[in-house]
């Protein structure tokens, strides 16, 4: 898939997931979250980023705390839009830690696998399917295995999580980043 048909789908699990939320409150990891975090993390840090390092400015909707399904809603439609415009293609996004990259290579790399991963999240907050892409989840894990101690010192994510030898990609994705997959909290 290129990256905007990556981001269209995994977009797409995240509003079924988005839109599935009875209860906005409801504790969410990380740790100190709500559900209602998980949308504005990504709501919020993600314009700032591409703004600075692309020049690129996003559509904002209406703030999460008012509205977290339009908030949701009006951000991935814009990062759609960017994504879809053919334009984009030929700009570059100016990261320290990765140098220039082009705008969809730098969003499929740093946000469409956070959409990805805050899926498990909001889900697991609110009750609904868990189940993320057992061959993305796989890969993901493969390319950030060998940037441990870079990640771990980037204070984006936990202490990893010890499982079994023999857990699948999904369960050694999630405790790679912080999260107890095999833990019964809800």
């Amino acid at each position: 898939m290129n990256p905007a048909e990556e981001h269209r789908a995994i977009a797409a699990t995240f509003t079924d997931r988005v839109e599935g939320v009875t209860n906005w409150d409801a504790p969410a990891p990380p740790e100190g979250w709500r559900a209602r975090d998980v949308v504005r993390h990504l709501v919020e840090w993600f314009p700032a980023f591409l703004r600075g390092g692309a020049g690129i400015e996003l559509a904002s909707g209406p703030s999460v705390d008012d509205d977290p399904v339009e908030a949701w809603r009006v951000h991935s439609a814009a990062v759609q839009g960017v994504l879809d415009d053919p334009a984009t293609a030929a700009k570059s996004l100016r990261n320290p830690n990765t140098g220039d990259l082009p705008v969809p290579q730098a969003i499929s790399m740093f946000y469409t696998a956070d959409v990805f991963m805050h899926t498990w999240d909001l889900a697991r907050a609110t009750g609904q399917d868990e189940t993320l892409d057992p061959q993305r989840c796989a890969t993901m894990l493969a390319g950030m295995e060998p940037m441990d101690e870079m990640l771990r010192t980037s204070g984006h994510y936990g202490p990893r999580v010890q499982v079994p030898d023999d857990a699948d990609a999904q369960v050694k994705l999630l405790a790679f980043i912080g999260r107890d997959p095999l833990g019964t909290e809800r």
